[in-house]
Order: structure tokens, then C-alpha cells, then sequence
């Protein structure tokens, strides 16, 4: 429940001004709420005398039967849904489907109409909309408004969100203001014989796979790795579009957006985005050595990765990394030179579809893992192979 200690209230207003349900009010120069109150928690935000907070309580358990819907936050860059969201629609059609319940699309933006075309396409049964000037670019405050609110009123039984950058910051930030539980970082998800998310996660350094269940509270929230779900192909569901009647108030946000820098060239290929990738481990002694597994990526246009040793000396961009604190990628195909196969690199590759591994030590964990093993020095083993590719090049 929303309380207001009105020994401190002043009667400012500002809780009336950025309330989207009209819900607040001032009387007798004292704030006061009714029943539209969804506890979405704007007025708090903006008290400048913390004269109101919100006292919430854990979910009956039967109450859970009330929630209902698995949820997905569809993220849009530029007017461009990232992959993510349609990987978490493929594994959410699965998992509504199990719960019997709908499977849903949230997509905040500006002029994104279009894209609930593409989320229909992907499995969403209903789809919910905010079309607002305001939300043209990722900020928390407005889209944590938003889609708290919305979360409050329509009660969905799971929430997704991509492990983005974006996703990684709003879905802790809306779990703490609804006061939910919250996996970070998960690689797996299903239901339990209690109709409860299984969520799925490393951890100890991902020495370990941890199941996480969220018993107490509803929605069950997770943010969940790019490129370990596959997206559906075609759904051919039939959609209901929901425009989202909550407008975010321009005093409630505290942030804008003054410039975009982008750390990847234009044109160049994405470690998580490529068809093909070449990462290159401790194996390659020197960053000078880079060059050797660097021909093979671009005789392969691959991208080129690494793993975060590599990293951590400098030799690579984060962006780069593959592994648990880097990029998870799935790619068609994944050539690991001279990596040795920590259980770290391990998570955030072995979803590849064909996996290639060259190692000198027979015993290397990479070769648990991959589809072709071959026991060799690097710098024999790749420079043969790109001669061949030439070589098969040049007769085409």
C-alpha cells in the first residue's frame, strides 16, 4: 500500500503531476491517494521530502493463480529489434504453451508499430505497445514507469529480459521497485511439476549450473543470455495489438540521451552476431600471433574473437570475448584455436552449431565440446588450413 506521512507532505503537487492514473490528488494542501493507485511507485521517485513510500507485501501463494502470461521485453535499437527478443519469444512460446497460458510482447518506443508485425510472426499472442516520443531511446526511468505499471495492472505469471546492457539494467531496477525476485544471467529456463520457472544460471565462477526458483513472489523474473534460445521460424499465431494507455511524465525522467559512441567499426563483424567465428586462447603466445588466427577468420569472413585472457592483456576488445563475462554466441560455426576450454569460455559457446577445437594438449576441455578435434600446434594446423582454403577458392 502507498503511505503518506503527512507531517512531512507540503502539498508540492509533483506526485499529482507525474501520477499516469490520476490517482493522486491534494487536499487540504495534503497528498492523497484513491483507488486507481496501482503502486506503480512515479510519485515516490519525485517526493522531495520522502514524504511517501510504499509498503508491499509478498503474494499470497493463492494468489498466484491470478497471474497469468510469460512475458517478454521486446528491445528495440534505432527502430531495430535486437535478436534477443526474438530468441526469448521462441523459448517463450515453449514454456507458455506448457503453463497453458498467453505469451506476451511488451515494445516501448517510437513509430515501432510495425515491429508487432514481427513479434506476431515470432509466437506472441498479444502484443502490448507504448508509442511515445519520450521512449524513442532506452532511458530506465521512463521504461521502468511504463512497464512497472503495466506489470501492476495486467498481473503476467514471468517476465523475460534479454541480459543486455539495457536489459541488465532495467529488469533489477523494475524487480526492485515491485520488490520481485530476479535471475541474472540465465542459460536455461522450464517448468516444474509446480508450474513454477526454473531458472537456470552459472555460478562459483560457473564452476556450477544453479537451479533458482522465485516461491514467493509474482511475477517470476529473469534475465536471460543472447544466443542461447532459438527464435521460431515462422509462429503463424494470430495477435492481439494492445496500445498501453500510460503516458510517462517528461519530470520523471532524469536522463537523456546526448550522444551515441560506437565501439565497433562500421561494417565490421559482431562476435555475437556473425555466422562463423575464429577466437584464438593463451595458445597464441603474443598479440603479434593474432595475425595468424586473424587470416583464417578473414579467409572464413568470420568475425574474430577471444577468450578473456586475451582480453584481460589487452590484446582484444571487450567486445571481443567470448565467455561467461564476455559474449554468449551460437554461431553456425566456431573454430577455438590454442583455447583451452574453461568451464567460463565453455557457457558462452557451446550452443554453437558445429564446433571446431585445435589444441596441442590432447586433453583440453575444449575437446569435450566440439564436433572436429584436432591435437596440434596452431601455427602448423591454421596456416595449412588457410592455404587449402585458397588453394579451393582459386579453382572455383
Amino acid at each position: 500500500m502507498l503511505n503518506i506521512d503527512v507531517e512531512k507532505c507540503t502539498g508540492c503537487g509533483l506526485c499529482v503531476k507525474v501520477c499516469p492514473f490520476d490517482a493522486m490528488k491534494i487536499v487540504n494542501e495534503k497528498a492523497e491517494a484513491n483507488e486507481a493507485c496501482t503502486l506503480c511507485g512515479a510519485c515516490v521517485k519525485v517526493c522531495p521530502v520522502d514524504a511517501l513510500f510504499i509498503e508491499r507485501k509478498r503474494v499470497d501463494p493463492s494468489k498466484f493463480k491470478d497471474y497469468k502470461g510469460v512475458w517478454v521485453w521486446a528491445e528495440q535499437i534505432n527502430g531495430k529489434l535486437r535478436n534477443v527478443a526474438l530468441e526469448l519469444l521462441g523459448k517463450g512460446r515453449e514454456l507458455a504453451d506448457k503453463l497453458g497460458e498467453p505469451l506476451c510482447a511488451i515494445l516501448l518506443g517510437s513509430n515501432v508499430g510495425e515491429l508487432s508485425n514481427i513479434l506476431a510472426q515470432n509466437g506472441a499472442d498479444i502484443v502490448y505497445v507504448s508509442d511515445q516520443e519520450i521512449l524513442t531511446h532506452y532511458t530506465t526511468d521512463a521504461y521502468t514507469d511504463v512497464i512497472s505499471a503495466l506489470i501492476l495492472t495486467e498481473k503476467p505469471n514471468i517476465v523475460l529480459f534479454g541480459a543486455t546492457a539495457n536489459g541488465r539494467d532495467l529488469g533489477p531496477r523494475i524487480a526492485a521497485r515491485l520488490q520481485l525476485g530476479l535471475t541474472a544471467d540465465c542459460t536455461g529456463l522450464d517448468i516444474d511439476d509446480k508450474r513454477q520457472l526454473v531458472q537456470t544460471r552459472p555460478a562459483f565462477g560457473g564452476n556450477i549450473m544453479a537451479s533458482i526458483l522465485s516461491p514467493y513472489t509474482r511475477p517470476q523474473m529473469a534475465t536471460v543470455r543472447p544466443n542461447v534460445f532459438k527464435p521460431l521460424k515462422d509462429a503463424g499465431k494470430q495477435t492481439e495489438i494492445r496500445d498501453v494507455a500510460i503516458e510517462v511524465n517528461k519530470a520523471a525522467v532524469h536522463t537523456k540521451i546526448v550522444d551515441t559512441i560506437v565501439e565497433i567499426e562500421e561494417g565490421a563483424l559482431k562476435v555475437d552476431e556473425a555466422d562463423m567465428v575464429v577466437s584464438c586462447g593463451r595458445g597464441i603466445k603474443t598479440p603479434e600471433n593474432i595475425e595468424v588466427v586473424g587470416e583464417l577468420a578473414s579467409e572464413l569472413n568470420a568475425a574474430l574473437g577471444g577468450s578473456r585472457p586475451i582480453v584481460d592483456q589487452g590484446w582484444m576488445k571487450h567486445h571481443q570475448q567470448v565467455g561467461q563475462s564476455g559474449r554468449t554466441i551460437a554461431p553456425k560455426l566456431y573454430i577455438a584455436c590454442g583455447i583451452s576450454g574453461a568451464i567460463q569460455h565453455l557457457v558462452g559457446m557451446r550452443t554453437s552449431d558445429t564446433i571446431v577445437a585445435i589444441n596441442n594438449d590432447p586433453d583440453a576441455p575444449i575437446f569435450q565440446v566440439a564436433d572436429f578435434s584436432i591435437v596440434g600446434d596452431l601455427f602448423r594446423v591454421v596456416p595449412a588450413i588457410v592455404k587449402e582454403l585458397k588453394r579451393v577458392k582459386a579453382q572455383k
